[in-house]
């Protein structure tokens, strides 16, 4: 609103305004509170400094009783000042030239605020207004759409205004809203739809931003299994099958067991850490290649779901924008019509018509809505049944055949365990009859002093392998339960 006060010199907050303000808003009968000559600000609960080319707020300390205050359409440029109005419900700063959100801290209790037409830029600075249930910051600087998830910290916003900001323009810029802000009532200044909110919602479910990023920030036109296959680490890690392929899960197994390098040294272990890896590697490699095949048809079914999902939004704004065009086609007639209109009944006839084909925009309009709505609720409903079955299938595969074809990774393991601790056992009683006929290093001598210590040392490596192979079975599980 600076251009209108270009020919005003600003002003700052000085008690000769507030008490004017004060004398303004109070009611004959309460005129000694504003008229005496000690005003009681303590008393004030409202007050309005609108259009006063106001340049800096300040000496509004002593009114901190104050539960509205209107300062909009002045020159503001910061924040500042409102230390003291910490009962402040009500905050009008609207039509100013504020640029940073600021100063709001001990507003713990603001309920209503507006920064409706500033240079504001970013939304932040905001945590301890819990109690915010109306914000409007349209008309603003706003440009980067994901800053909109800022304000999921307020728990108790239900109306919100973000019109006129660059980041509008975005497609699905409203879905993208009110699919992180479900608790938003109005957006805009308009209801948001109960079916829309469990629409998106369900969306978010368990998948995160992903499916967010793919209604808000991808051409949906251009989607399809091509642009959503990915590659290298980041492919196997959305297929939940990092480190399965090669050798990567075995060599991890004895990673961190330092008595697996002495173990291999007694005589006729190296022939069996030949044949136990060599499965191993088999066994993880199939599961690898069957998680590859299971996220393919995830990401498959993924693309169908927003090729669908492009094709009811399509349909559905080319058809409005149809019928809006056609009647601002009618209406622009009509109104030329009114103004040549050579009598008033003619005129009066016309824009009696003009009522009624707004009502009737309005029913088609809202039938549209109620028809995308069900077609979109639909589509959730098949999709997430086609996802539960690919989902469901493969955790009662990996539950069932980790790794595959009942050749179990923990099978291997406890054989390979049983034949080690056989063979350590065997090599064990050899040395106490001076049998073993093989050299022996000093440390792995150690390890068979006893058999208790040879049986603790085989049985310690046998867990730690055991548990890394539960882990990775587990990890598998949860990230697909959490997709």
């Amino acid at each position: 609103m600076s251009q209108f006060f270009n020919n005003v010199e600003p002003n700052i907050i000085d008690d000769e305004m507030v008490q004017k303000a004060i004398e303004e808003k109070c009611p004959e009968d309460l005129g000694d509170l504003a008229r005496g000559e000690n005003i009681n600000f303590k008393a004030v609960a409202e007050l309005q400094l609108s259009f006063k080319s106001i340049l800096q707020i300040d000496n509004l300390w002593p009114l901190e009783n104050l539960t509205k205050l209107q300062l909009d359409n002045n020159v503001i440029e910061k924040i500042e000042g409102l230390e003291s109005l910490v009962h402040l419900v009500w905050l009008d700063l609207s039509f100013n030239n504020i640029e940073v959100i600021e100063g709001l801290d001990t507003l713990v209790k603001l309920q209503d605020l507006s920064l409706y037409n500033n240079r504001i830029s970013k939304i932040e600075h905001m945590d301890t207004l819990q109690e915010l249930q109306i914000f409007s910051i349209g008309k603003n600087n706003l440009t980067i759409l994901e800053d909109v998830v800022y304000l999921r910290r307020l728990k108790a916003l239900r109306t919100l205004n973000l019109s006129g900001n660059p980041f509008c323009t975005k497609e699905h810029y409203k879905l993208f809203v009110v699919a992180h802000l479900p608790s938003l009532v109005y957006l805009d200044f308009k209801l948001v739809r109960d079916s829309t909110v469990r629409f998106l919602h369900s969306l978010i479910g368990k998948s995160g931003s992903s499916i967010l990023q793919i209604l808000c920030f991808v051409n949906i036109p251009a989607l399809g299994a091509g642009s959503l296959q990915k590659s290298g680490s980041q492919k196997h890690a959305t297929a939940f099958v990092e480190y399965l392929n090669g050798s990567l899960l075995f060599d991890s197994l004895y990673a961190e067991d330092t008595e697996a390098a002495k173990l291999a040294s007694l005589p006729g272990v190296g022939d069996l850490l030949q044949a136990y890896p060599s499965w191993f590697v088999s066994v993880s490699g199939n599961l690898y290649n069957y998680g590859l095949e299971e996220y393919e048809k995830r990401e498959a079914e993924v693309a169908k779901f927003c090729k669908r999902l492009h094709e009811i939004l399509t349909v559905n704004q080319q058809e409005s924008k149809r019928i809006i065009s056609e009647f601002e086609n009618r209406n622009q007639r009509r109104l030329d019509e009114i103004y040549h209109a050579r009598s008033g009944d003619i005129a009066e006839s016309k824009r009696a018509q003009g009522k009624e084909d707004i009502l009737q925009l309005w029913d088609a309009l809202m039938t549209l809505e109620a028809l995308v709505s069900n077609d979109l609720e639909e589509l959730l409903q098949d999709f997430k049944r086609s996802i539960d079955v690919i989902a469901s299938t493969f955790i009662e595969n990996i539950q069932g055949i980790y790794p595959f074809h009942s050749i179990q990774c923990r099978d291997l393991e406890n054989q390979h365990h049983e034949k080690l601790m056989e063979m350590a056992i065997a090599i064990l009683e050899k040395l106490d009859k001076d049998e073993l006929q093989e050299d022996l290093p000093d440390d792995v001598r150690r390890l068979l002093v006893d058999k208790n210590t040879i049986v603790n040392v085989i049985n310690m490596s046998h867990s730690i392998r055991l548990r890394k192979i539960d882990k990775r079975g587990s990890d598998m599980l949860c990230n697909t339960y959490q997709w």
